[in-house]
């Protein structure tokens, strides 16, 4: 699994939009203005929101993922050469998470569902 196919992935979320906020390549990815997938400057890991506490402390104990640096104890950092289908998943997964707890006003501006 490569940054350009993750970036592929969470591009491929409707409304999904690109934006590096720190400068120095990081790549951000938001729906709303609210970041679903983040992949760091170094490149080796994608920070994705998990449903609670306890499935990102589930997912780093089985060892699929770390801890996101930075972030709430909700997100968990998975390795860019981890399976693609379980990227996919999850990058799926804290979209629409994400989306979801999103303004009904700014969810109906969106494309896709």
């Amino acid at each position: 699994m490569s940054r350009d196919l993750v970036n592929e992935m969470s591009a491929a979320q409707p409304g999904a939009e690109w934006s590096d906020p720190w400068g120095g390549g990081h790549d951000c990815w938001k729906v709303g203005g609210k970041i679903f997938a983040l992949v760091g400057a170094q490149g080796k890991h994608v920070s994705v929101k998990t449903d609670s506490v306890e499935t990102a402390a589930f997912l780093i104990e089985t060892g699929v993922a770390e801890r996101a640096p930075y972030l709430h104890r909700s997100w968990v950092a998975l390795p860019l050469d981890s399976a693609p289908d379980e990227l996919a998943h999850r990058i799926r997964m804290s979209y629409r998470m994400v989306r979801a707890s999103l303004p009904k006003k700014v969810q109906a501006t969106l494309s896709g569902s």
